[in-house]
């Protein structure tokens, strides 16, 4: 019996192909097996950080109620998804992910594909991400390209699929994905590229944005035109091919080069610094908010910022011409203030020259410095006009000794008499100390007060009459105090903000600034026909204006050390302008923030500060009508011929027992040896 023995083909040894297909298909069986059970072993994974909003900018708003400038912690701009054009969220989903609105947060169909091709390439390069695992290596994760980390961006994309809409994770994800040039969300990108908010974007500026976060740089408009134009028309197509817009739409869209904007659109974020600051330190003191509120809770701020009076102090102060030269690199240093005198609205500030730091220093608020002579109006002439003395009674001017002080004139000469109104015009000081002492130290420390400016224990000296204070004044103090003078007497305390309110509307505080009464209103105006006078003749003439200016200089001498005899008469600390028109009071410090025997100046407050003033107030005012300070009814000019004033033109007197004479060293403004240089 024949046996037949079935005869088979040799087998054929597996193809390289076949063996790695086996072993990509197994690959990525456990791949999404893993998937899966990460997503189960993460699901006590926090995402909690995503259930607060993200934070918002506050906006500060100007005194006509247009943005002025963004406080914020964050890069981000955020932007509700409905007010993002529909062609934006489809050209991003038809380039990022498809199937975003079915899948579970990750698309185990791309994650196989993606995956088949990492093993045949031996590469990571295929990335499979969804957007929402996207939005969750932004939000949580690391973006190191390994094998745990995407099981991590899987689960946590899990996590947020079933804890959030498809909405609000693709309202996340544009808000916070990076469009290149330094900006993070769809807001930033718009306004750097297109100079428009988003919801104004067209549909070939829709693609042009999707395109660009797969790679930001390689395909920047601006600096790479023909590579973006060429990935916003694949764009397109996917979203032709996708059914988002018809081939008409398609054509029309990619047919020319991309037009980016001539006049991008300026980020407000840290606009006016000096005055942003302290609108946050007004809000905070007065008002009791935190800075975190004041940063991300997208509130309205409306100040009493004159755009037109920041931008030309701003502008000022990036002139070094405008200031004396340091022998280093630590420079003349000098702070701003300029307000409405008739509302105490802060219309411009500025805390120093050279580069902005965040809450920094503000030298226009937080200064303390000796006002020198331009107290003398405040301590001295203010009060005594109250008093019955006229701009032409007589004043003493001789050697004068009271209880061992002895003050001199800037010039080193008496005249024996002079009028009040000379004395002021060419800042004499034995007269000021004088009539100080004539009209009793506490007159000068209650008007201080009324104006603003408490004195205390130290102050009880006559050295105040020459701006010799015990701790000093800040350019906004001084600007609020001569405010006064232009309001008819009356002090409006000086404020930056007007009201806070939600972004909705909703009114969380607002401005009562108080109202005060420094001296009468005929007082007021006859200090300020005395003020006109030093500006047009006197030591101010370098700060008039073409419109009606009052002001006064005033400069401290260096301290009677050793290490300053060498700057002789020359040397000065403080310089200071102070002055104003019908419109807007202001306040110019100049010195160094530490002088010692290299740094100290060589001007006097009617030269720096004075041409400062000037300049900032003339751009301010620029267009603005001009007009005269007004008279109060019934007001008649001092008549007659220059006459001793109350009780007669004495001799020269002893210290009264209130009035002890300045320690030593006291009152750089106005020592025993006064001023050595300038007429303030």
């Amino acid at each position: 019996m024949i046996k037949l023995v079935r005869k088979t083909a040799p087998k054929r040894p597996r193809s390289k192909k076949a063996v790695l297909r086996g072993f990509v298909l197994a690959a990525a069986v456990l791949f999404i097996a893993s998937v899966s059970w990460t997503a189960y072993a993460v699901s006590a994974l926090d995402v909690s950080r995503l259930e607060n909003p993200l934070p918002e900018p506050t906006t500060v708003l100007d005194r006509y109620d247009q943005p002025a400038s963004q406080l914020s912690a964050s890069k981000i701009v955020p932007v509700p998804l409905a007010q993002m054009p529909l062609d934006l969220r489809n050209a991003v989903i038809a380039t990022e992910d498809r199937r975003f609105y079915e899948h579970i947060g990750v698309d185990l169909w791309a994650i196989a594909r993606a995956t088949i091709r990492d093993v045949a390439t031996g590469s990571m390069k295929e990335g499979g991400s969804t957007i929402t695992q996207q939005l969750a290596k932004n939000m949580f994760l690391t973006s190191d390209k390994t094998w745990s980390r995407k099981l991590k961006e899987a689960g946590y994309a899990v996590k947020l699929h079933f804890a959030y809409t498809k909405d609000e994770i693709l309202e996340l994800y544009l808000n916070t994905i990076y469009f290149g040039q330094g900006c993070w969300g769809v807001q930033c990108a718009s306004r750097q590229y297109f100079g428009k908010d988003v919801q104004a974007l067209t549909l070939e500026e829709c693609a042009v944005l999707a395109g660009l976060p797969k790679a930001p740089s390689a395909y920047d408009p601006i600096r790479h035109p023909e590579e973006a134009a060429e990935r916003r028309n694949t764009v397109l197509a996917l979203m032709r091919d996708q059914h988002f817009i018809s081939d008409a739409q398609y054509a029309q869209a990619s047919a020319g080069p991309i037009t980016l904007s001539s006049s991008k659109r300026p980020s407000l974020k840290g606009q006016y610094p000096s005055y942003t600051d302290y609108v946050i330190e007004e809000a905070s003191e007065l008002y009791g908010f935190t800075e975190q509120q004041l940063l991300t809770g997208g509130l309205l701020v409306y100040t009493e910022l004159d755009p037109a009076a920041q931008q030309a102090a701003e502008e000022a102060y990036r002139r070094d011409d405008l200031f004396p030269k340091s022998p280093d690199d630590q420079p003349v240093q000098s702070g701003a203030a300029v307000l409405d005198p008739h509302t105490g609205g802060i219309a411009a500030l500025i805390g120093g020259r050279g580069d902005a730091v965040y809450r920094g220093f503000n030298r226009a608020t937080q200064l303390k410095r000796q006002p020198g002579s331009a107290f003398k109006p405040i301590a001295v002439y203010g009060p005594a006009l109250e008093r019955g003395w006229t701009p032409e009674s007589l004043l003493y001017d001789g050697e004068l000794n009271i209880a061992g002080y002895r003050p001199r004139d800037w010039d080193g000469g008496t005249r024996g008499q002079v009028t009040m109104r000379e004395a002021l015009l060419r800042s004499w000081n034995i007269p000021a100390v004088w009539l100080l002492n004539e009209i009793g130290l506490q007159a000068g420390i209650d008007y201080a007060g009324r104006a603003g400016i408490p004195l205390g224990a130290g102050d009880r000296s006559l050295s105040i009459a020459l701006g010799g204070l015990f701790e000093g004044v800040s350019p906004l103090q001084m600007a609020q105090a001569y405010g006064a003078f232009a309001n008819g007497g009356e002090l409006v305390q000086a404020h930056a903000i007007r009201k806070i309110t939600t972004k909705d509307g909703h009114v969380l505080v607002e401005a009562a600034p108080t109202r005060s009464r420094v001296t009468a209103p005929e007082h007021a105006y006859t200090m300020t026909r005395l003020l006109q006078a030093v500006v047009a003749e006197g030591g101010g003439r370098q700060a008039a204006l073409p419109r009606p200016t009052a002001g006064k200089s005033g400069t401290t001498q260096l301290p009677d050390l050793p290490e300053f005899a060498a700057a002789g008469r020359d040397g000065a600390r403080d310089a200071w302008f102070v002055g104003y028109t019908p419109e807007y009071a202001a306040a110019v410090w100049v010195g160094y923030d530490k002088t010692d025997r290299s740094h100290y100046l060589t001007t006097s407050g009617g030269a720096v500060p004075a041409v400062l003033f000037r300049e900032i107030l003339q751009r301010a005012l620029n267009g603005v009508p001009v007009q005269d300070f007004a008279a109060p009814p019934g007001w008649q000019p001092a008549a007659g011929a220059a006459a001793p004033g109350p009780g007669g033109l004495a001799a020269p007197p002893a210290a009264k027992p209130e009035q002890p004479a300045a320690p030593p060293g006291q009152a750089h403004g106005g020592g025993p040896k006064g001023k050595k240089k300038g007429r303030d």
